[in-house]
């Protein structure tokens, strides 16, 4: 049995990347094989970055992303409503696609394994989720639970019922930035009548804000897969992983009143701005020094010595771009619509 860890990313999010290999390397508590995969082919960083490193690879496997890009599009594209509303907010037709390569981890080399976004650092050993993967297929640990429904599932409440069981639809939905299960867990005919379920009307309880989000929460409540919950099920030694929160940080790790976080996850901070921050610019990140610490720690000496805040003549240039870049898309969305309408769409 293989224990690993998957990661998604490209040459946009280098820094991160960097970063939470560091950090898994620091304090994962053993050696675990860590597989990056690609998000796009903009990858030159990262395959240099992965040189440098014995235990992580690339995730290769042309026909694993190929299934996993197709059952995704063949999902959102015949989702109506996704549609309509991605026209209308300017967005393409397959928003956010590749974040669906996710999945290529049930069909690679690791029996176990942890997903990490690469906009998270680990904080502490991972045996335990390891360890609880024996006994679950789905491991998660955050408090997606304690938010609206209606950022994983937002149909109407009918549909919603028709199709869930209402004793585990609440407690089960989950953040899909960070998860854990195993090789498999879900069969070819699983697959296949989800898929299938999905196309004749089921797909219309989905949101649409985050898509892999919420097709893998309707995967794993729908297949009935068992599903376990730290944050849910072990409420009382549970800790908070959002740069939100308000953690103490004690030689570069972060604790919860005392106890010591899995990993901490910057969701929804952009990856420009730990670009810039690694540049030198003085940007306010949650957590900066630890972020900085994992990012340099195998090259301290490249870390910046001192920030240098915008001055406000760049700060207008960078407004200015992209305000004209707003009108660009405006413009663009407009005759968009347009079009659709003249189709009759």
């Amino acid at each position: 049995m293989i224990d690993g860890i998957y990661i998604l990313a490209n040459d946009v999010v280098y820094d991160q990347l960097v970063a939470l290999l560091n950090s898994i390397e620091a304090n994962a508590g053993r050696k675990i094989p860590v597989c990056v995969i690609p998000y796009n082919e903009q990858l030159d960083k990262v395959k240099a970055e992965i040189a440098s490193r014995d235990n992580v690879t690339l995730f290769e496997d042309s026909d694993s992303i190929a299934y996993w890009d197709n059952f995704a599009t063949q999902v959102w594209q015949n989702y109506s409503r996704a549609q309509k509303t991605w026209r209308e907010w300017g967005f393409p037709e397959l928003y956010r696609l590749p974040m669906h390569r996710k999945l290529c981890g049930l069909d690679g080399s690791f029996d176990k394994f942890i997903y990490f976004d690469a906009d998270t650092l680990l904080m502490r050993p991972v045996d335990y989720i390891y360890e609880k993967l024996d006994k679950y297929d789905w491991v998660t640990n955050d408090f997606q639970y304690k938010s609206e429904l209606k950022y994983i599932f937002d149909g109407s409440p009918e549909l919603i019922q028709q199709i869930f069981d209402q004793e585990k639809l609440h407690s089960n939905i989950f953040c899909a930035g960070w998860f854990a299960t195993k090789k498999h867990i879900f069969s070819q005919a699983t697959l296949t009548n989800l898929l299938d379920k999905l196309q004749t009307g089921e797909a219309d309880v989905m949101a649409f804000g985050g898509p892999d989000q919420s097709l893998f929460n309707y995967m794993v409540l729908r297949s009935g897969i068992s599903y376990y919950n730290f944050a849910f099920h072990d409420y009382e030694q549970a800790t908070g992983n959002h740069w939100s929160s308000q953690f103490d940080v004690v030689d570069n790790i972060l604790y919860d009143q005392g106890r010591r976080l899995t990993y901490i996850h910057y969701m929804s901070v952009s990856s420009s701005a730990f670009v810039r921050l690694c540049g030198g610019e003085d940007v306010d990140i949650p957590y900066r020094d630890v972020f900085l610490y994992y990012r340099y720690l195998k090259s301290p000496e490249k870390r910046p010595q001192s920030f240098i805040r915008p001055t406000q003549i760049t700060l207008f240039q960078k407004s200015t771009s992209s305000f004209i870049q707003q009108r660009v898309n405006n413009i663009k969305l407009k005759y968009r619509n347009f079009k659709d309408r003249i189709n009759g769409y």
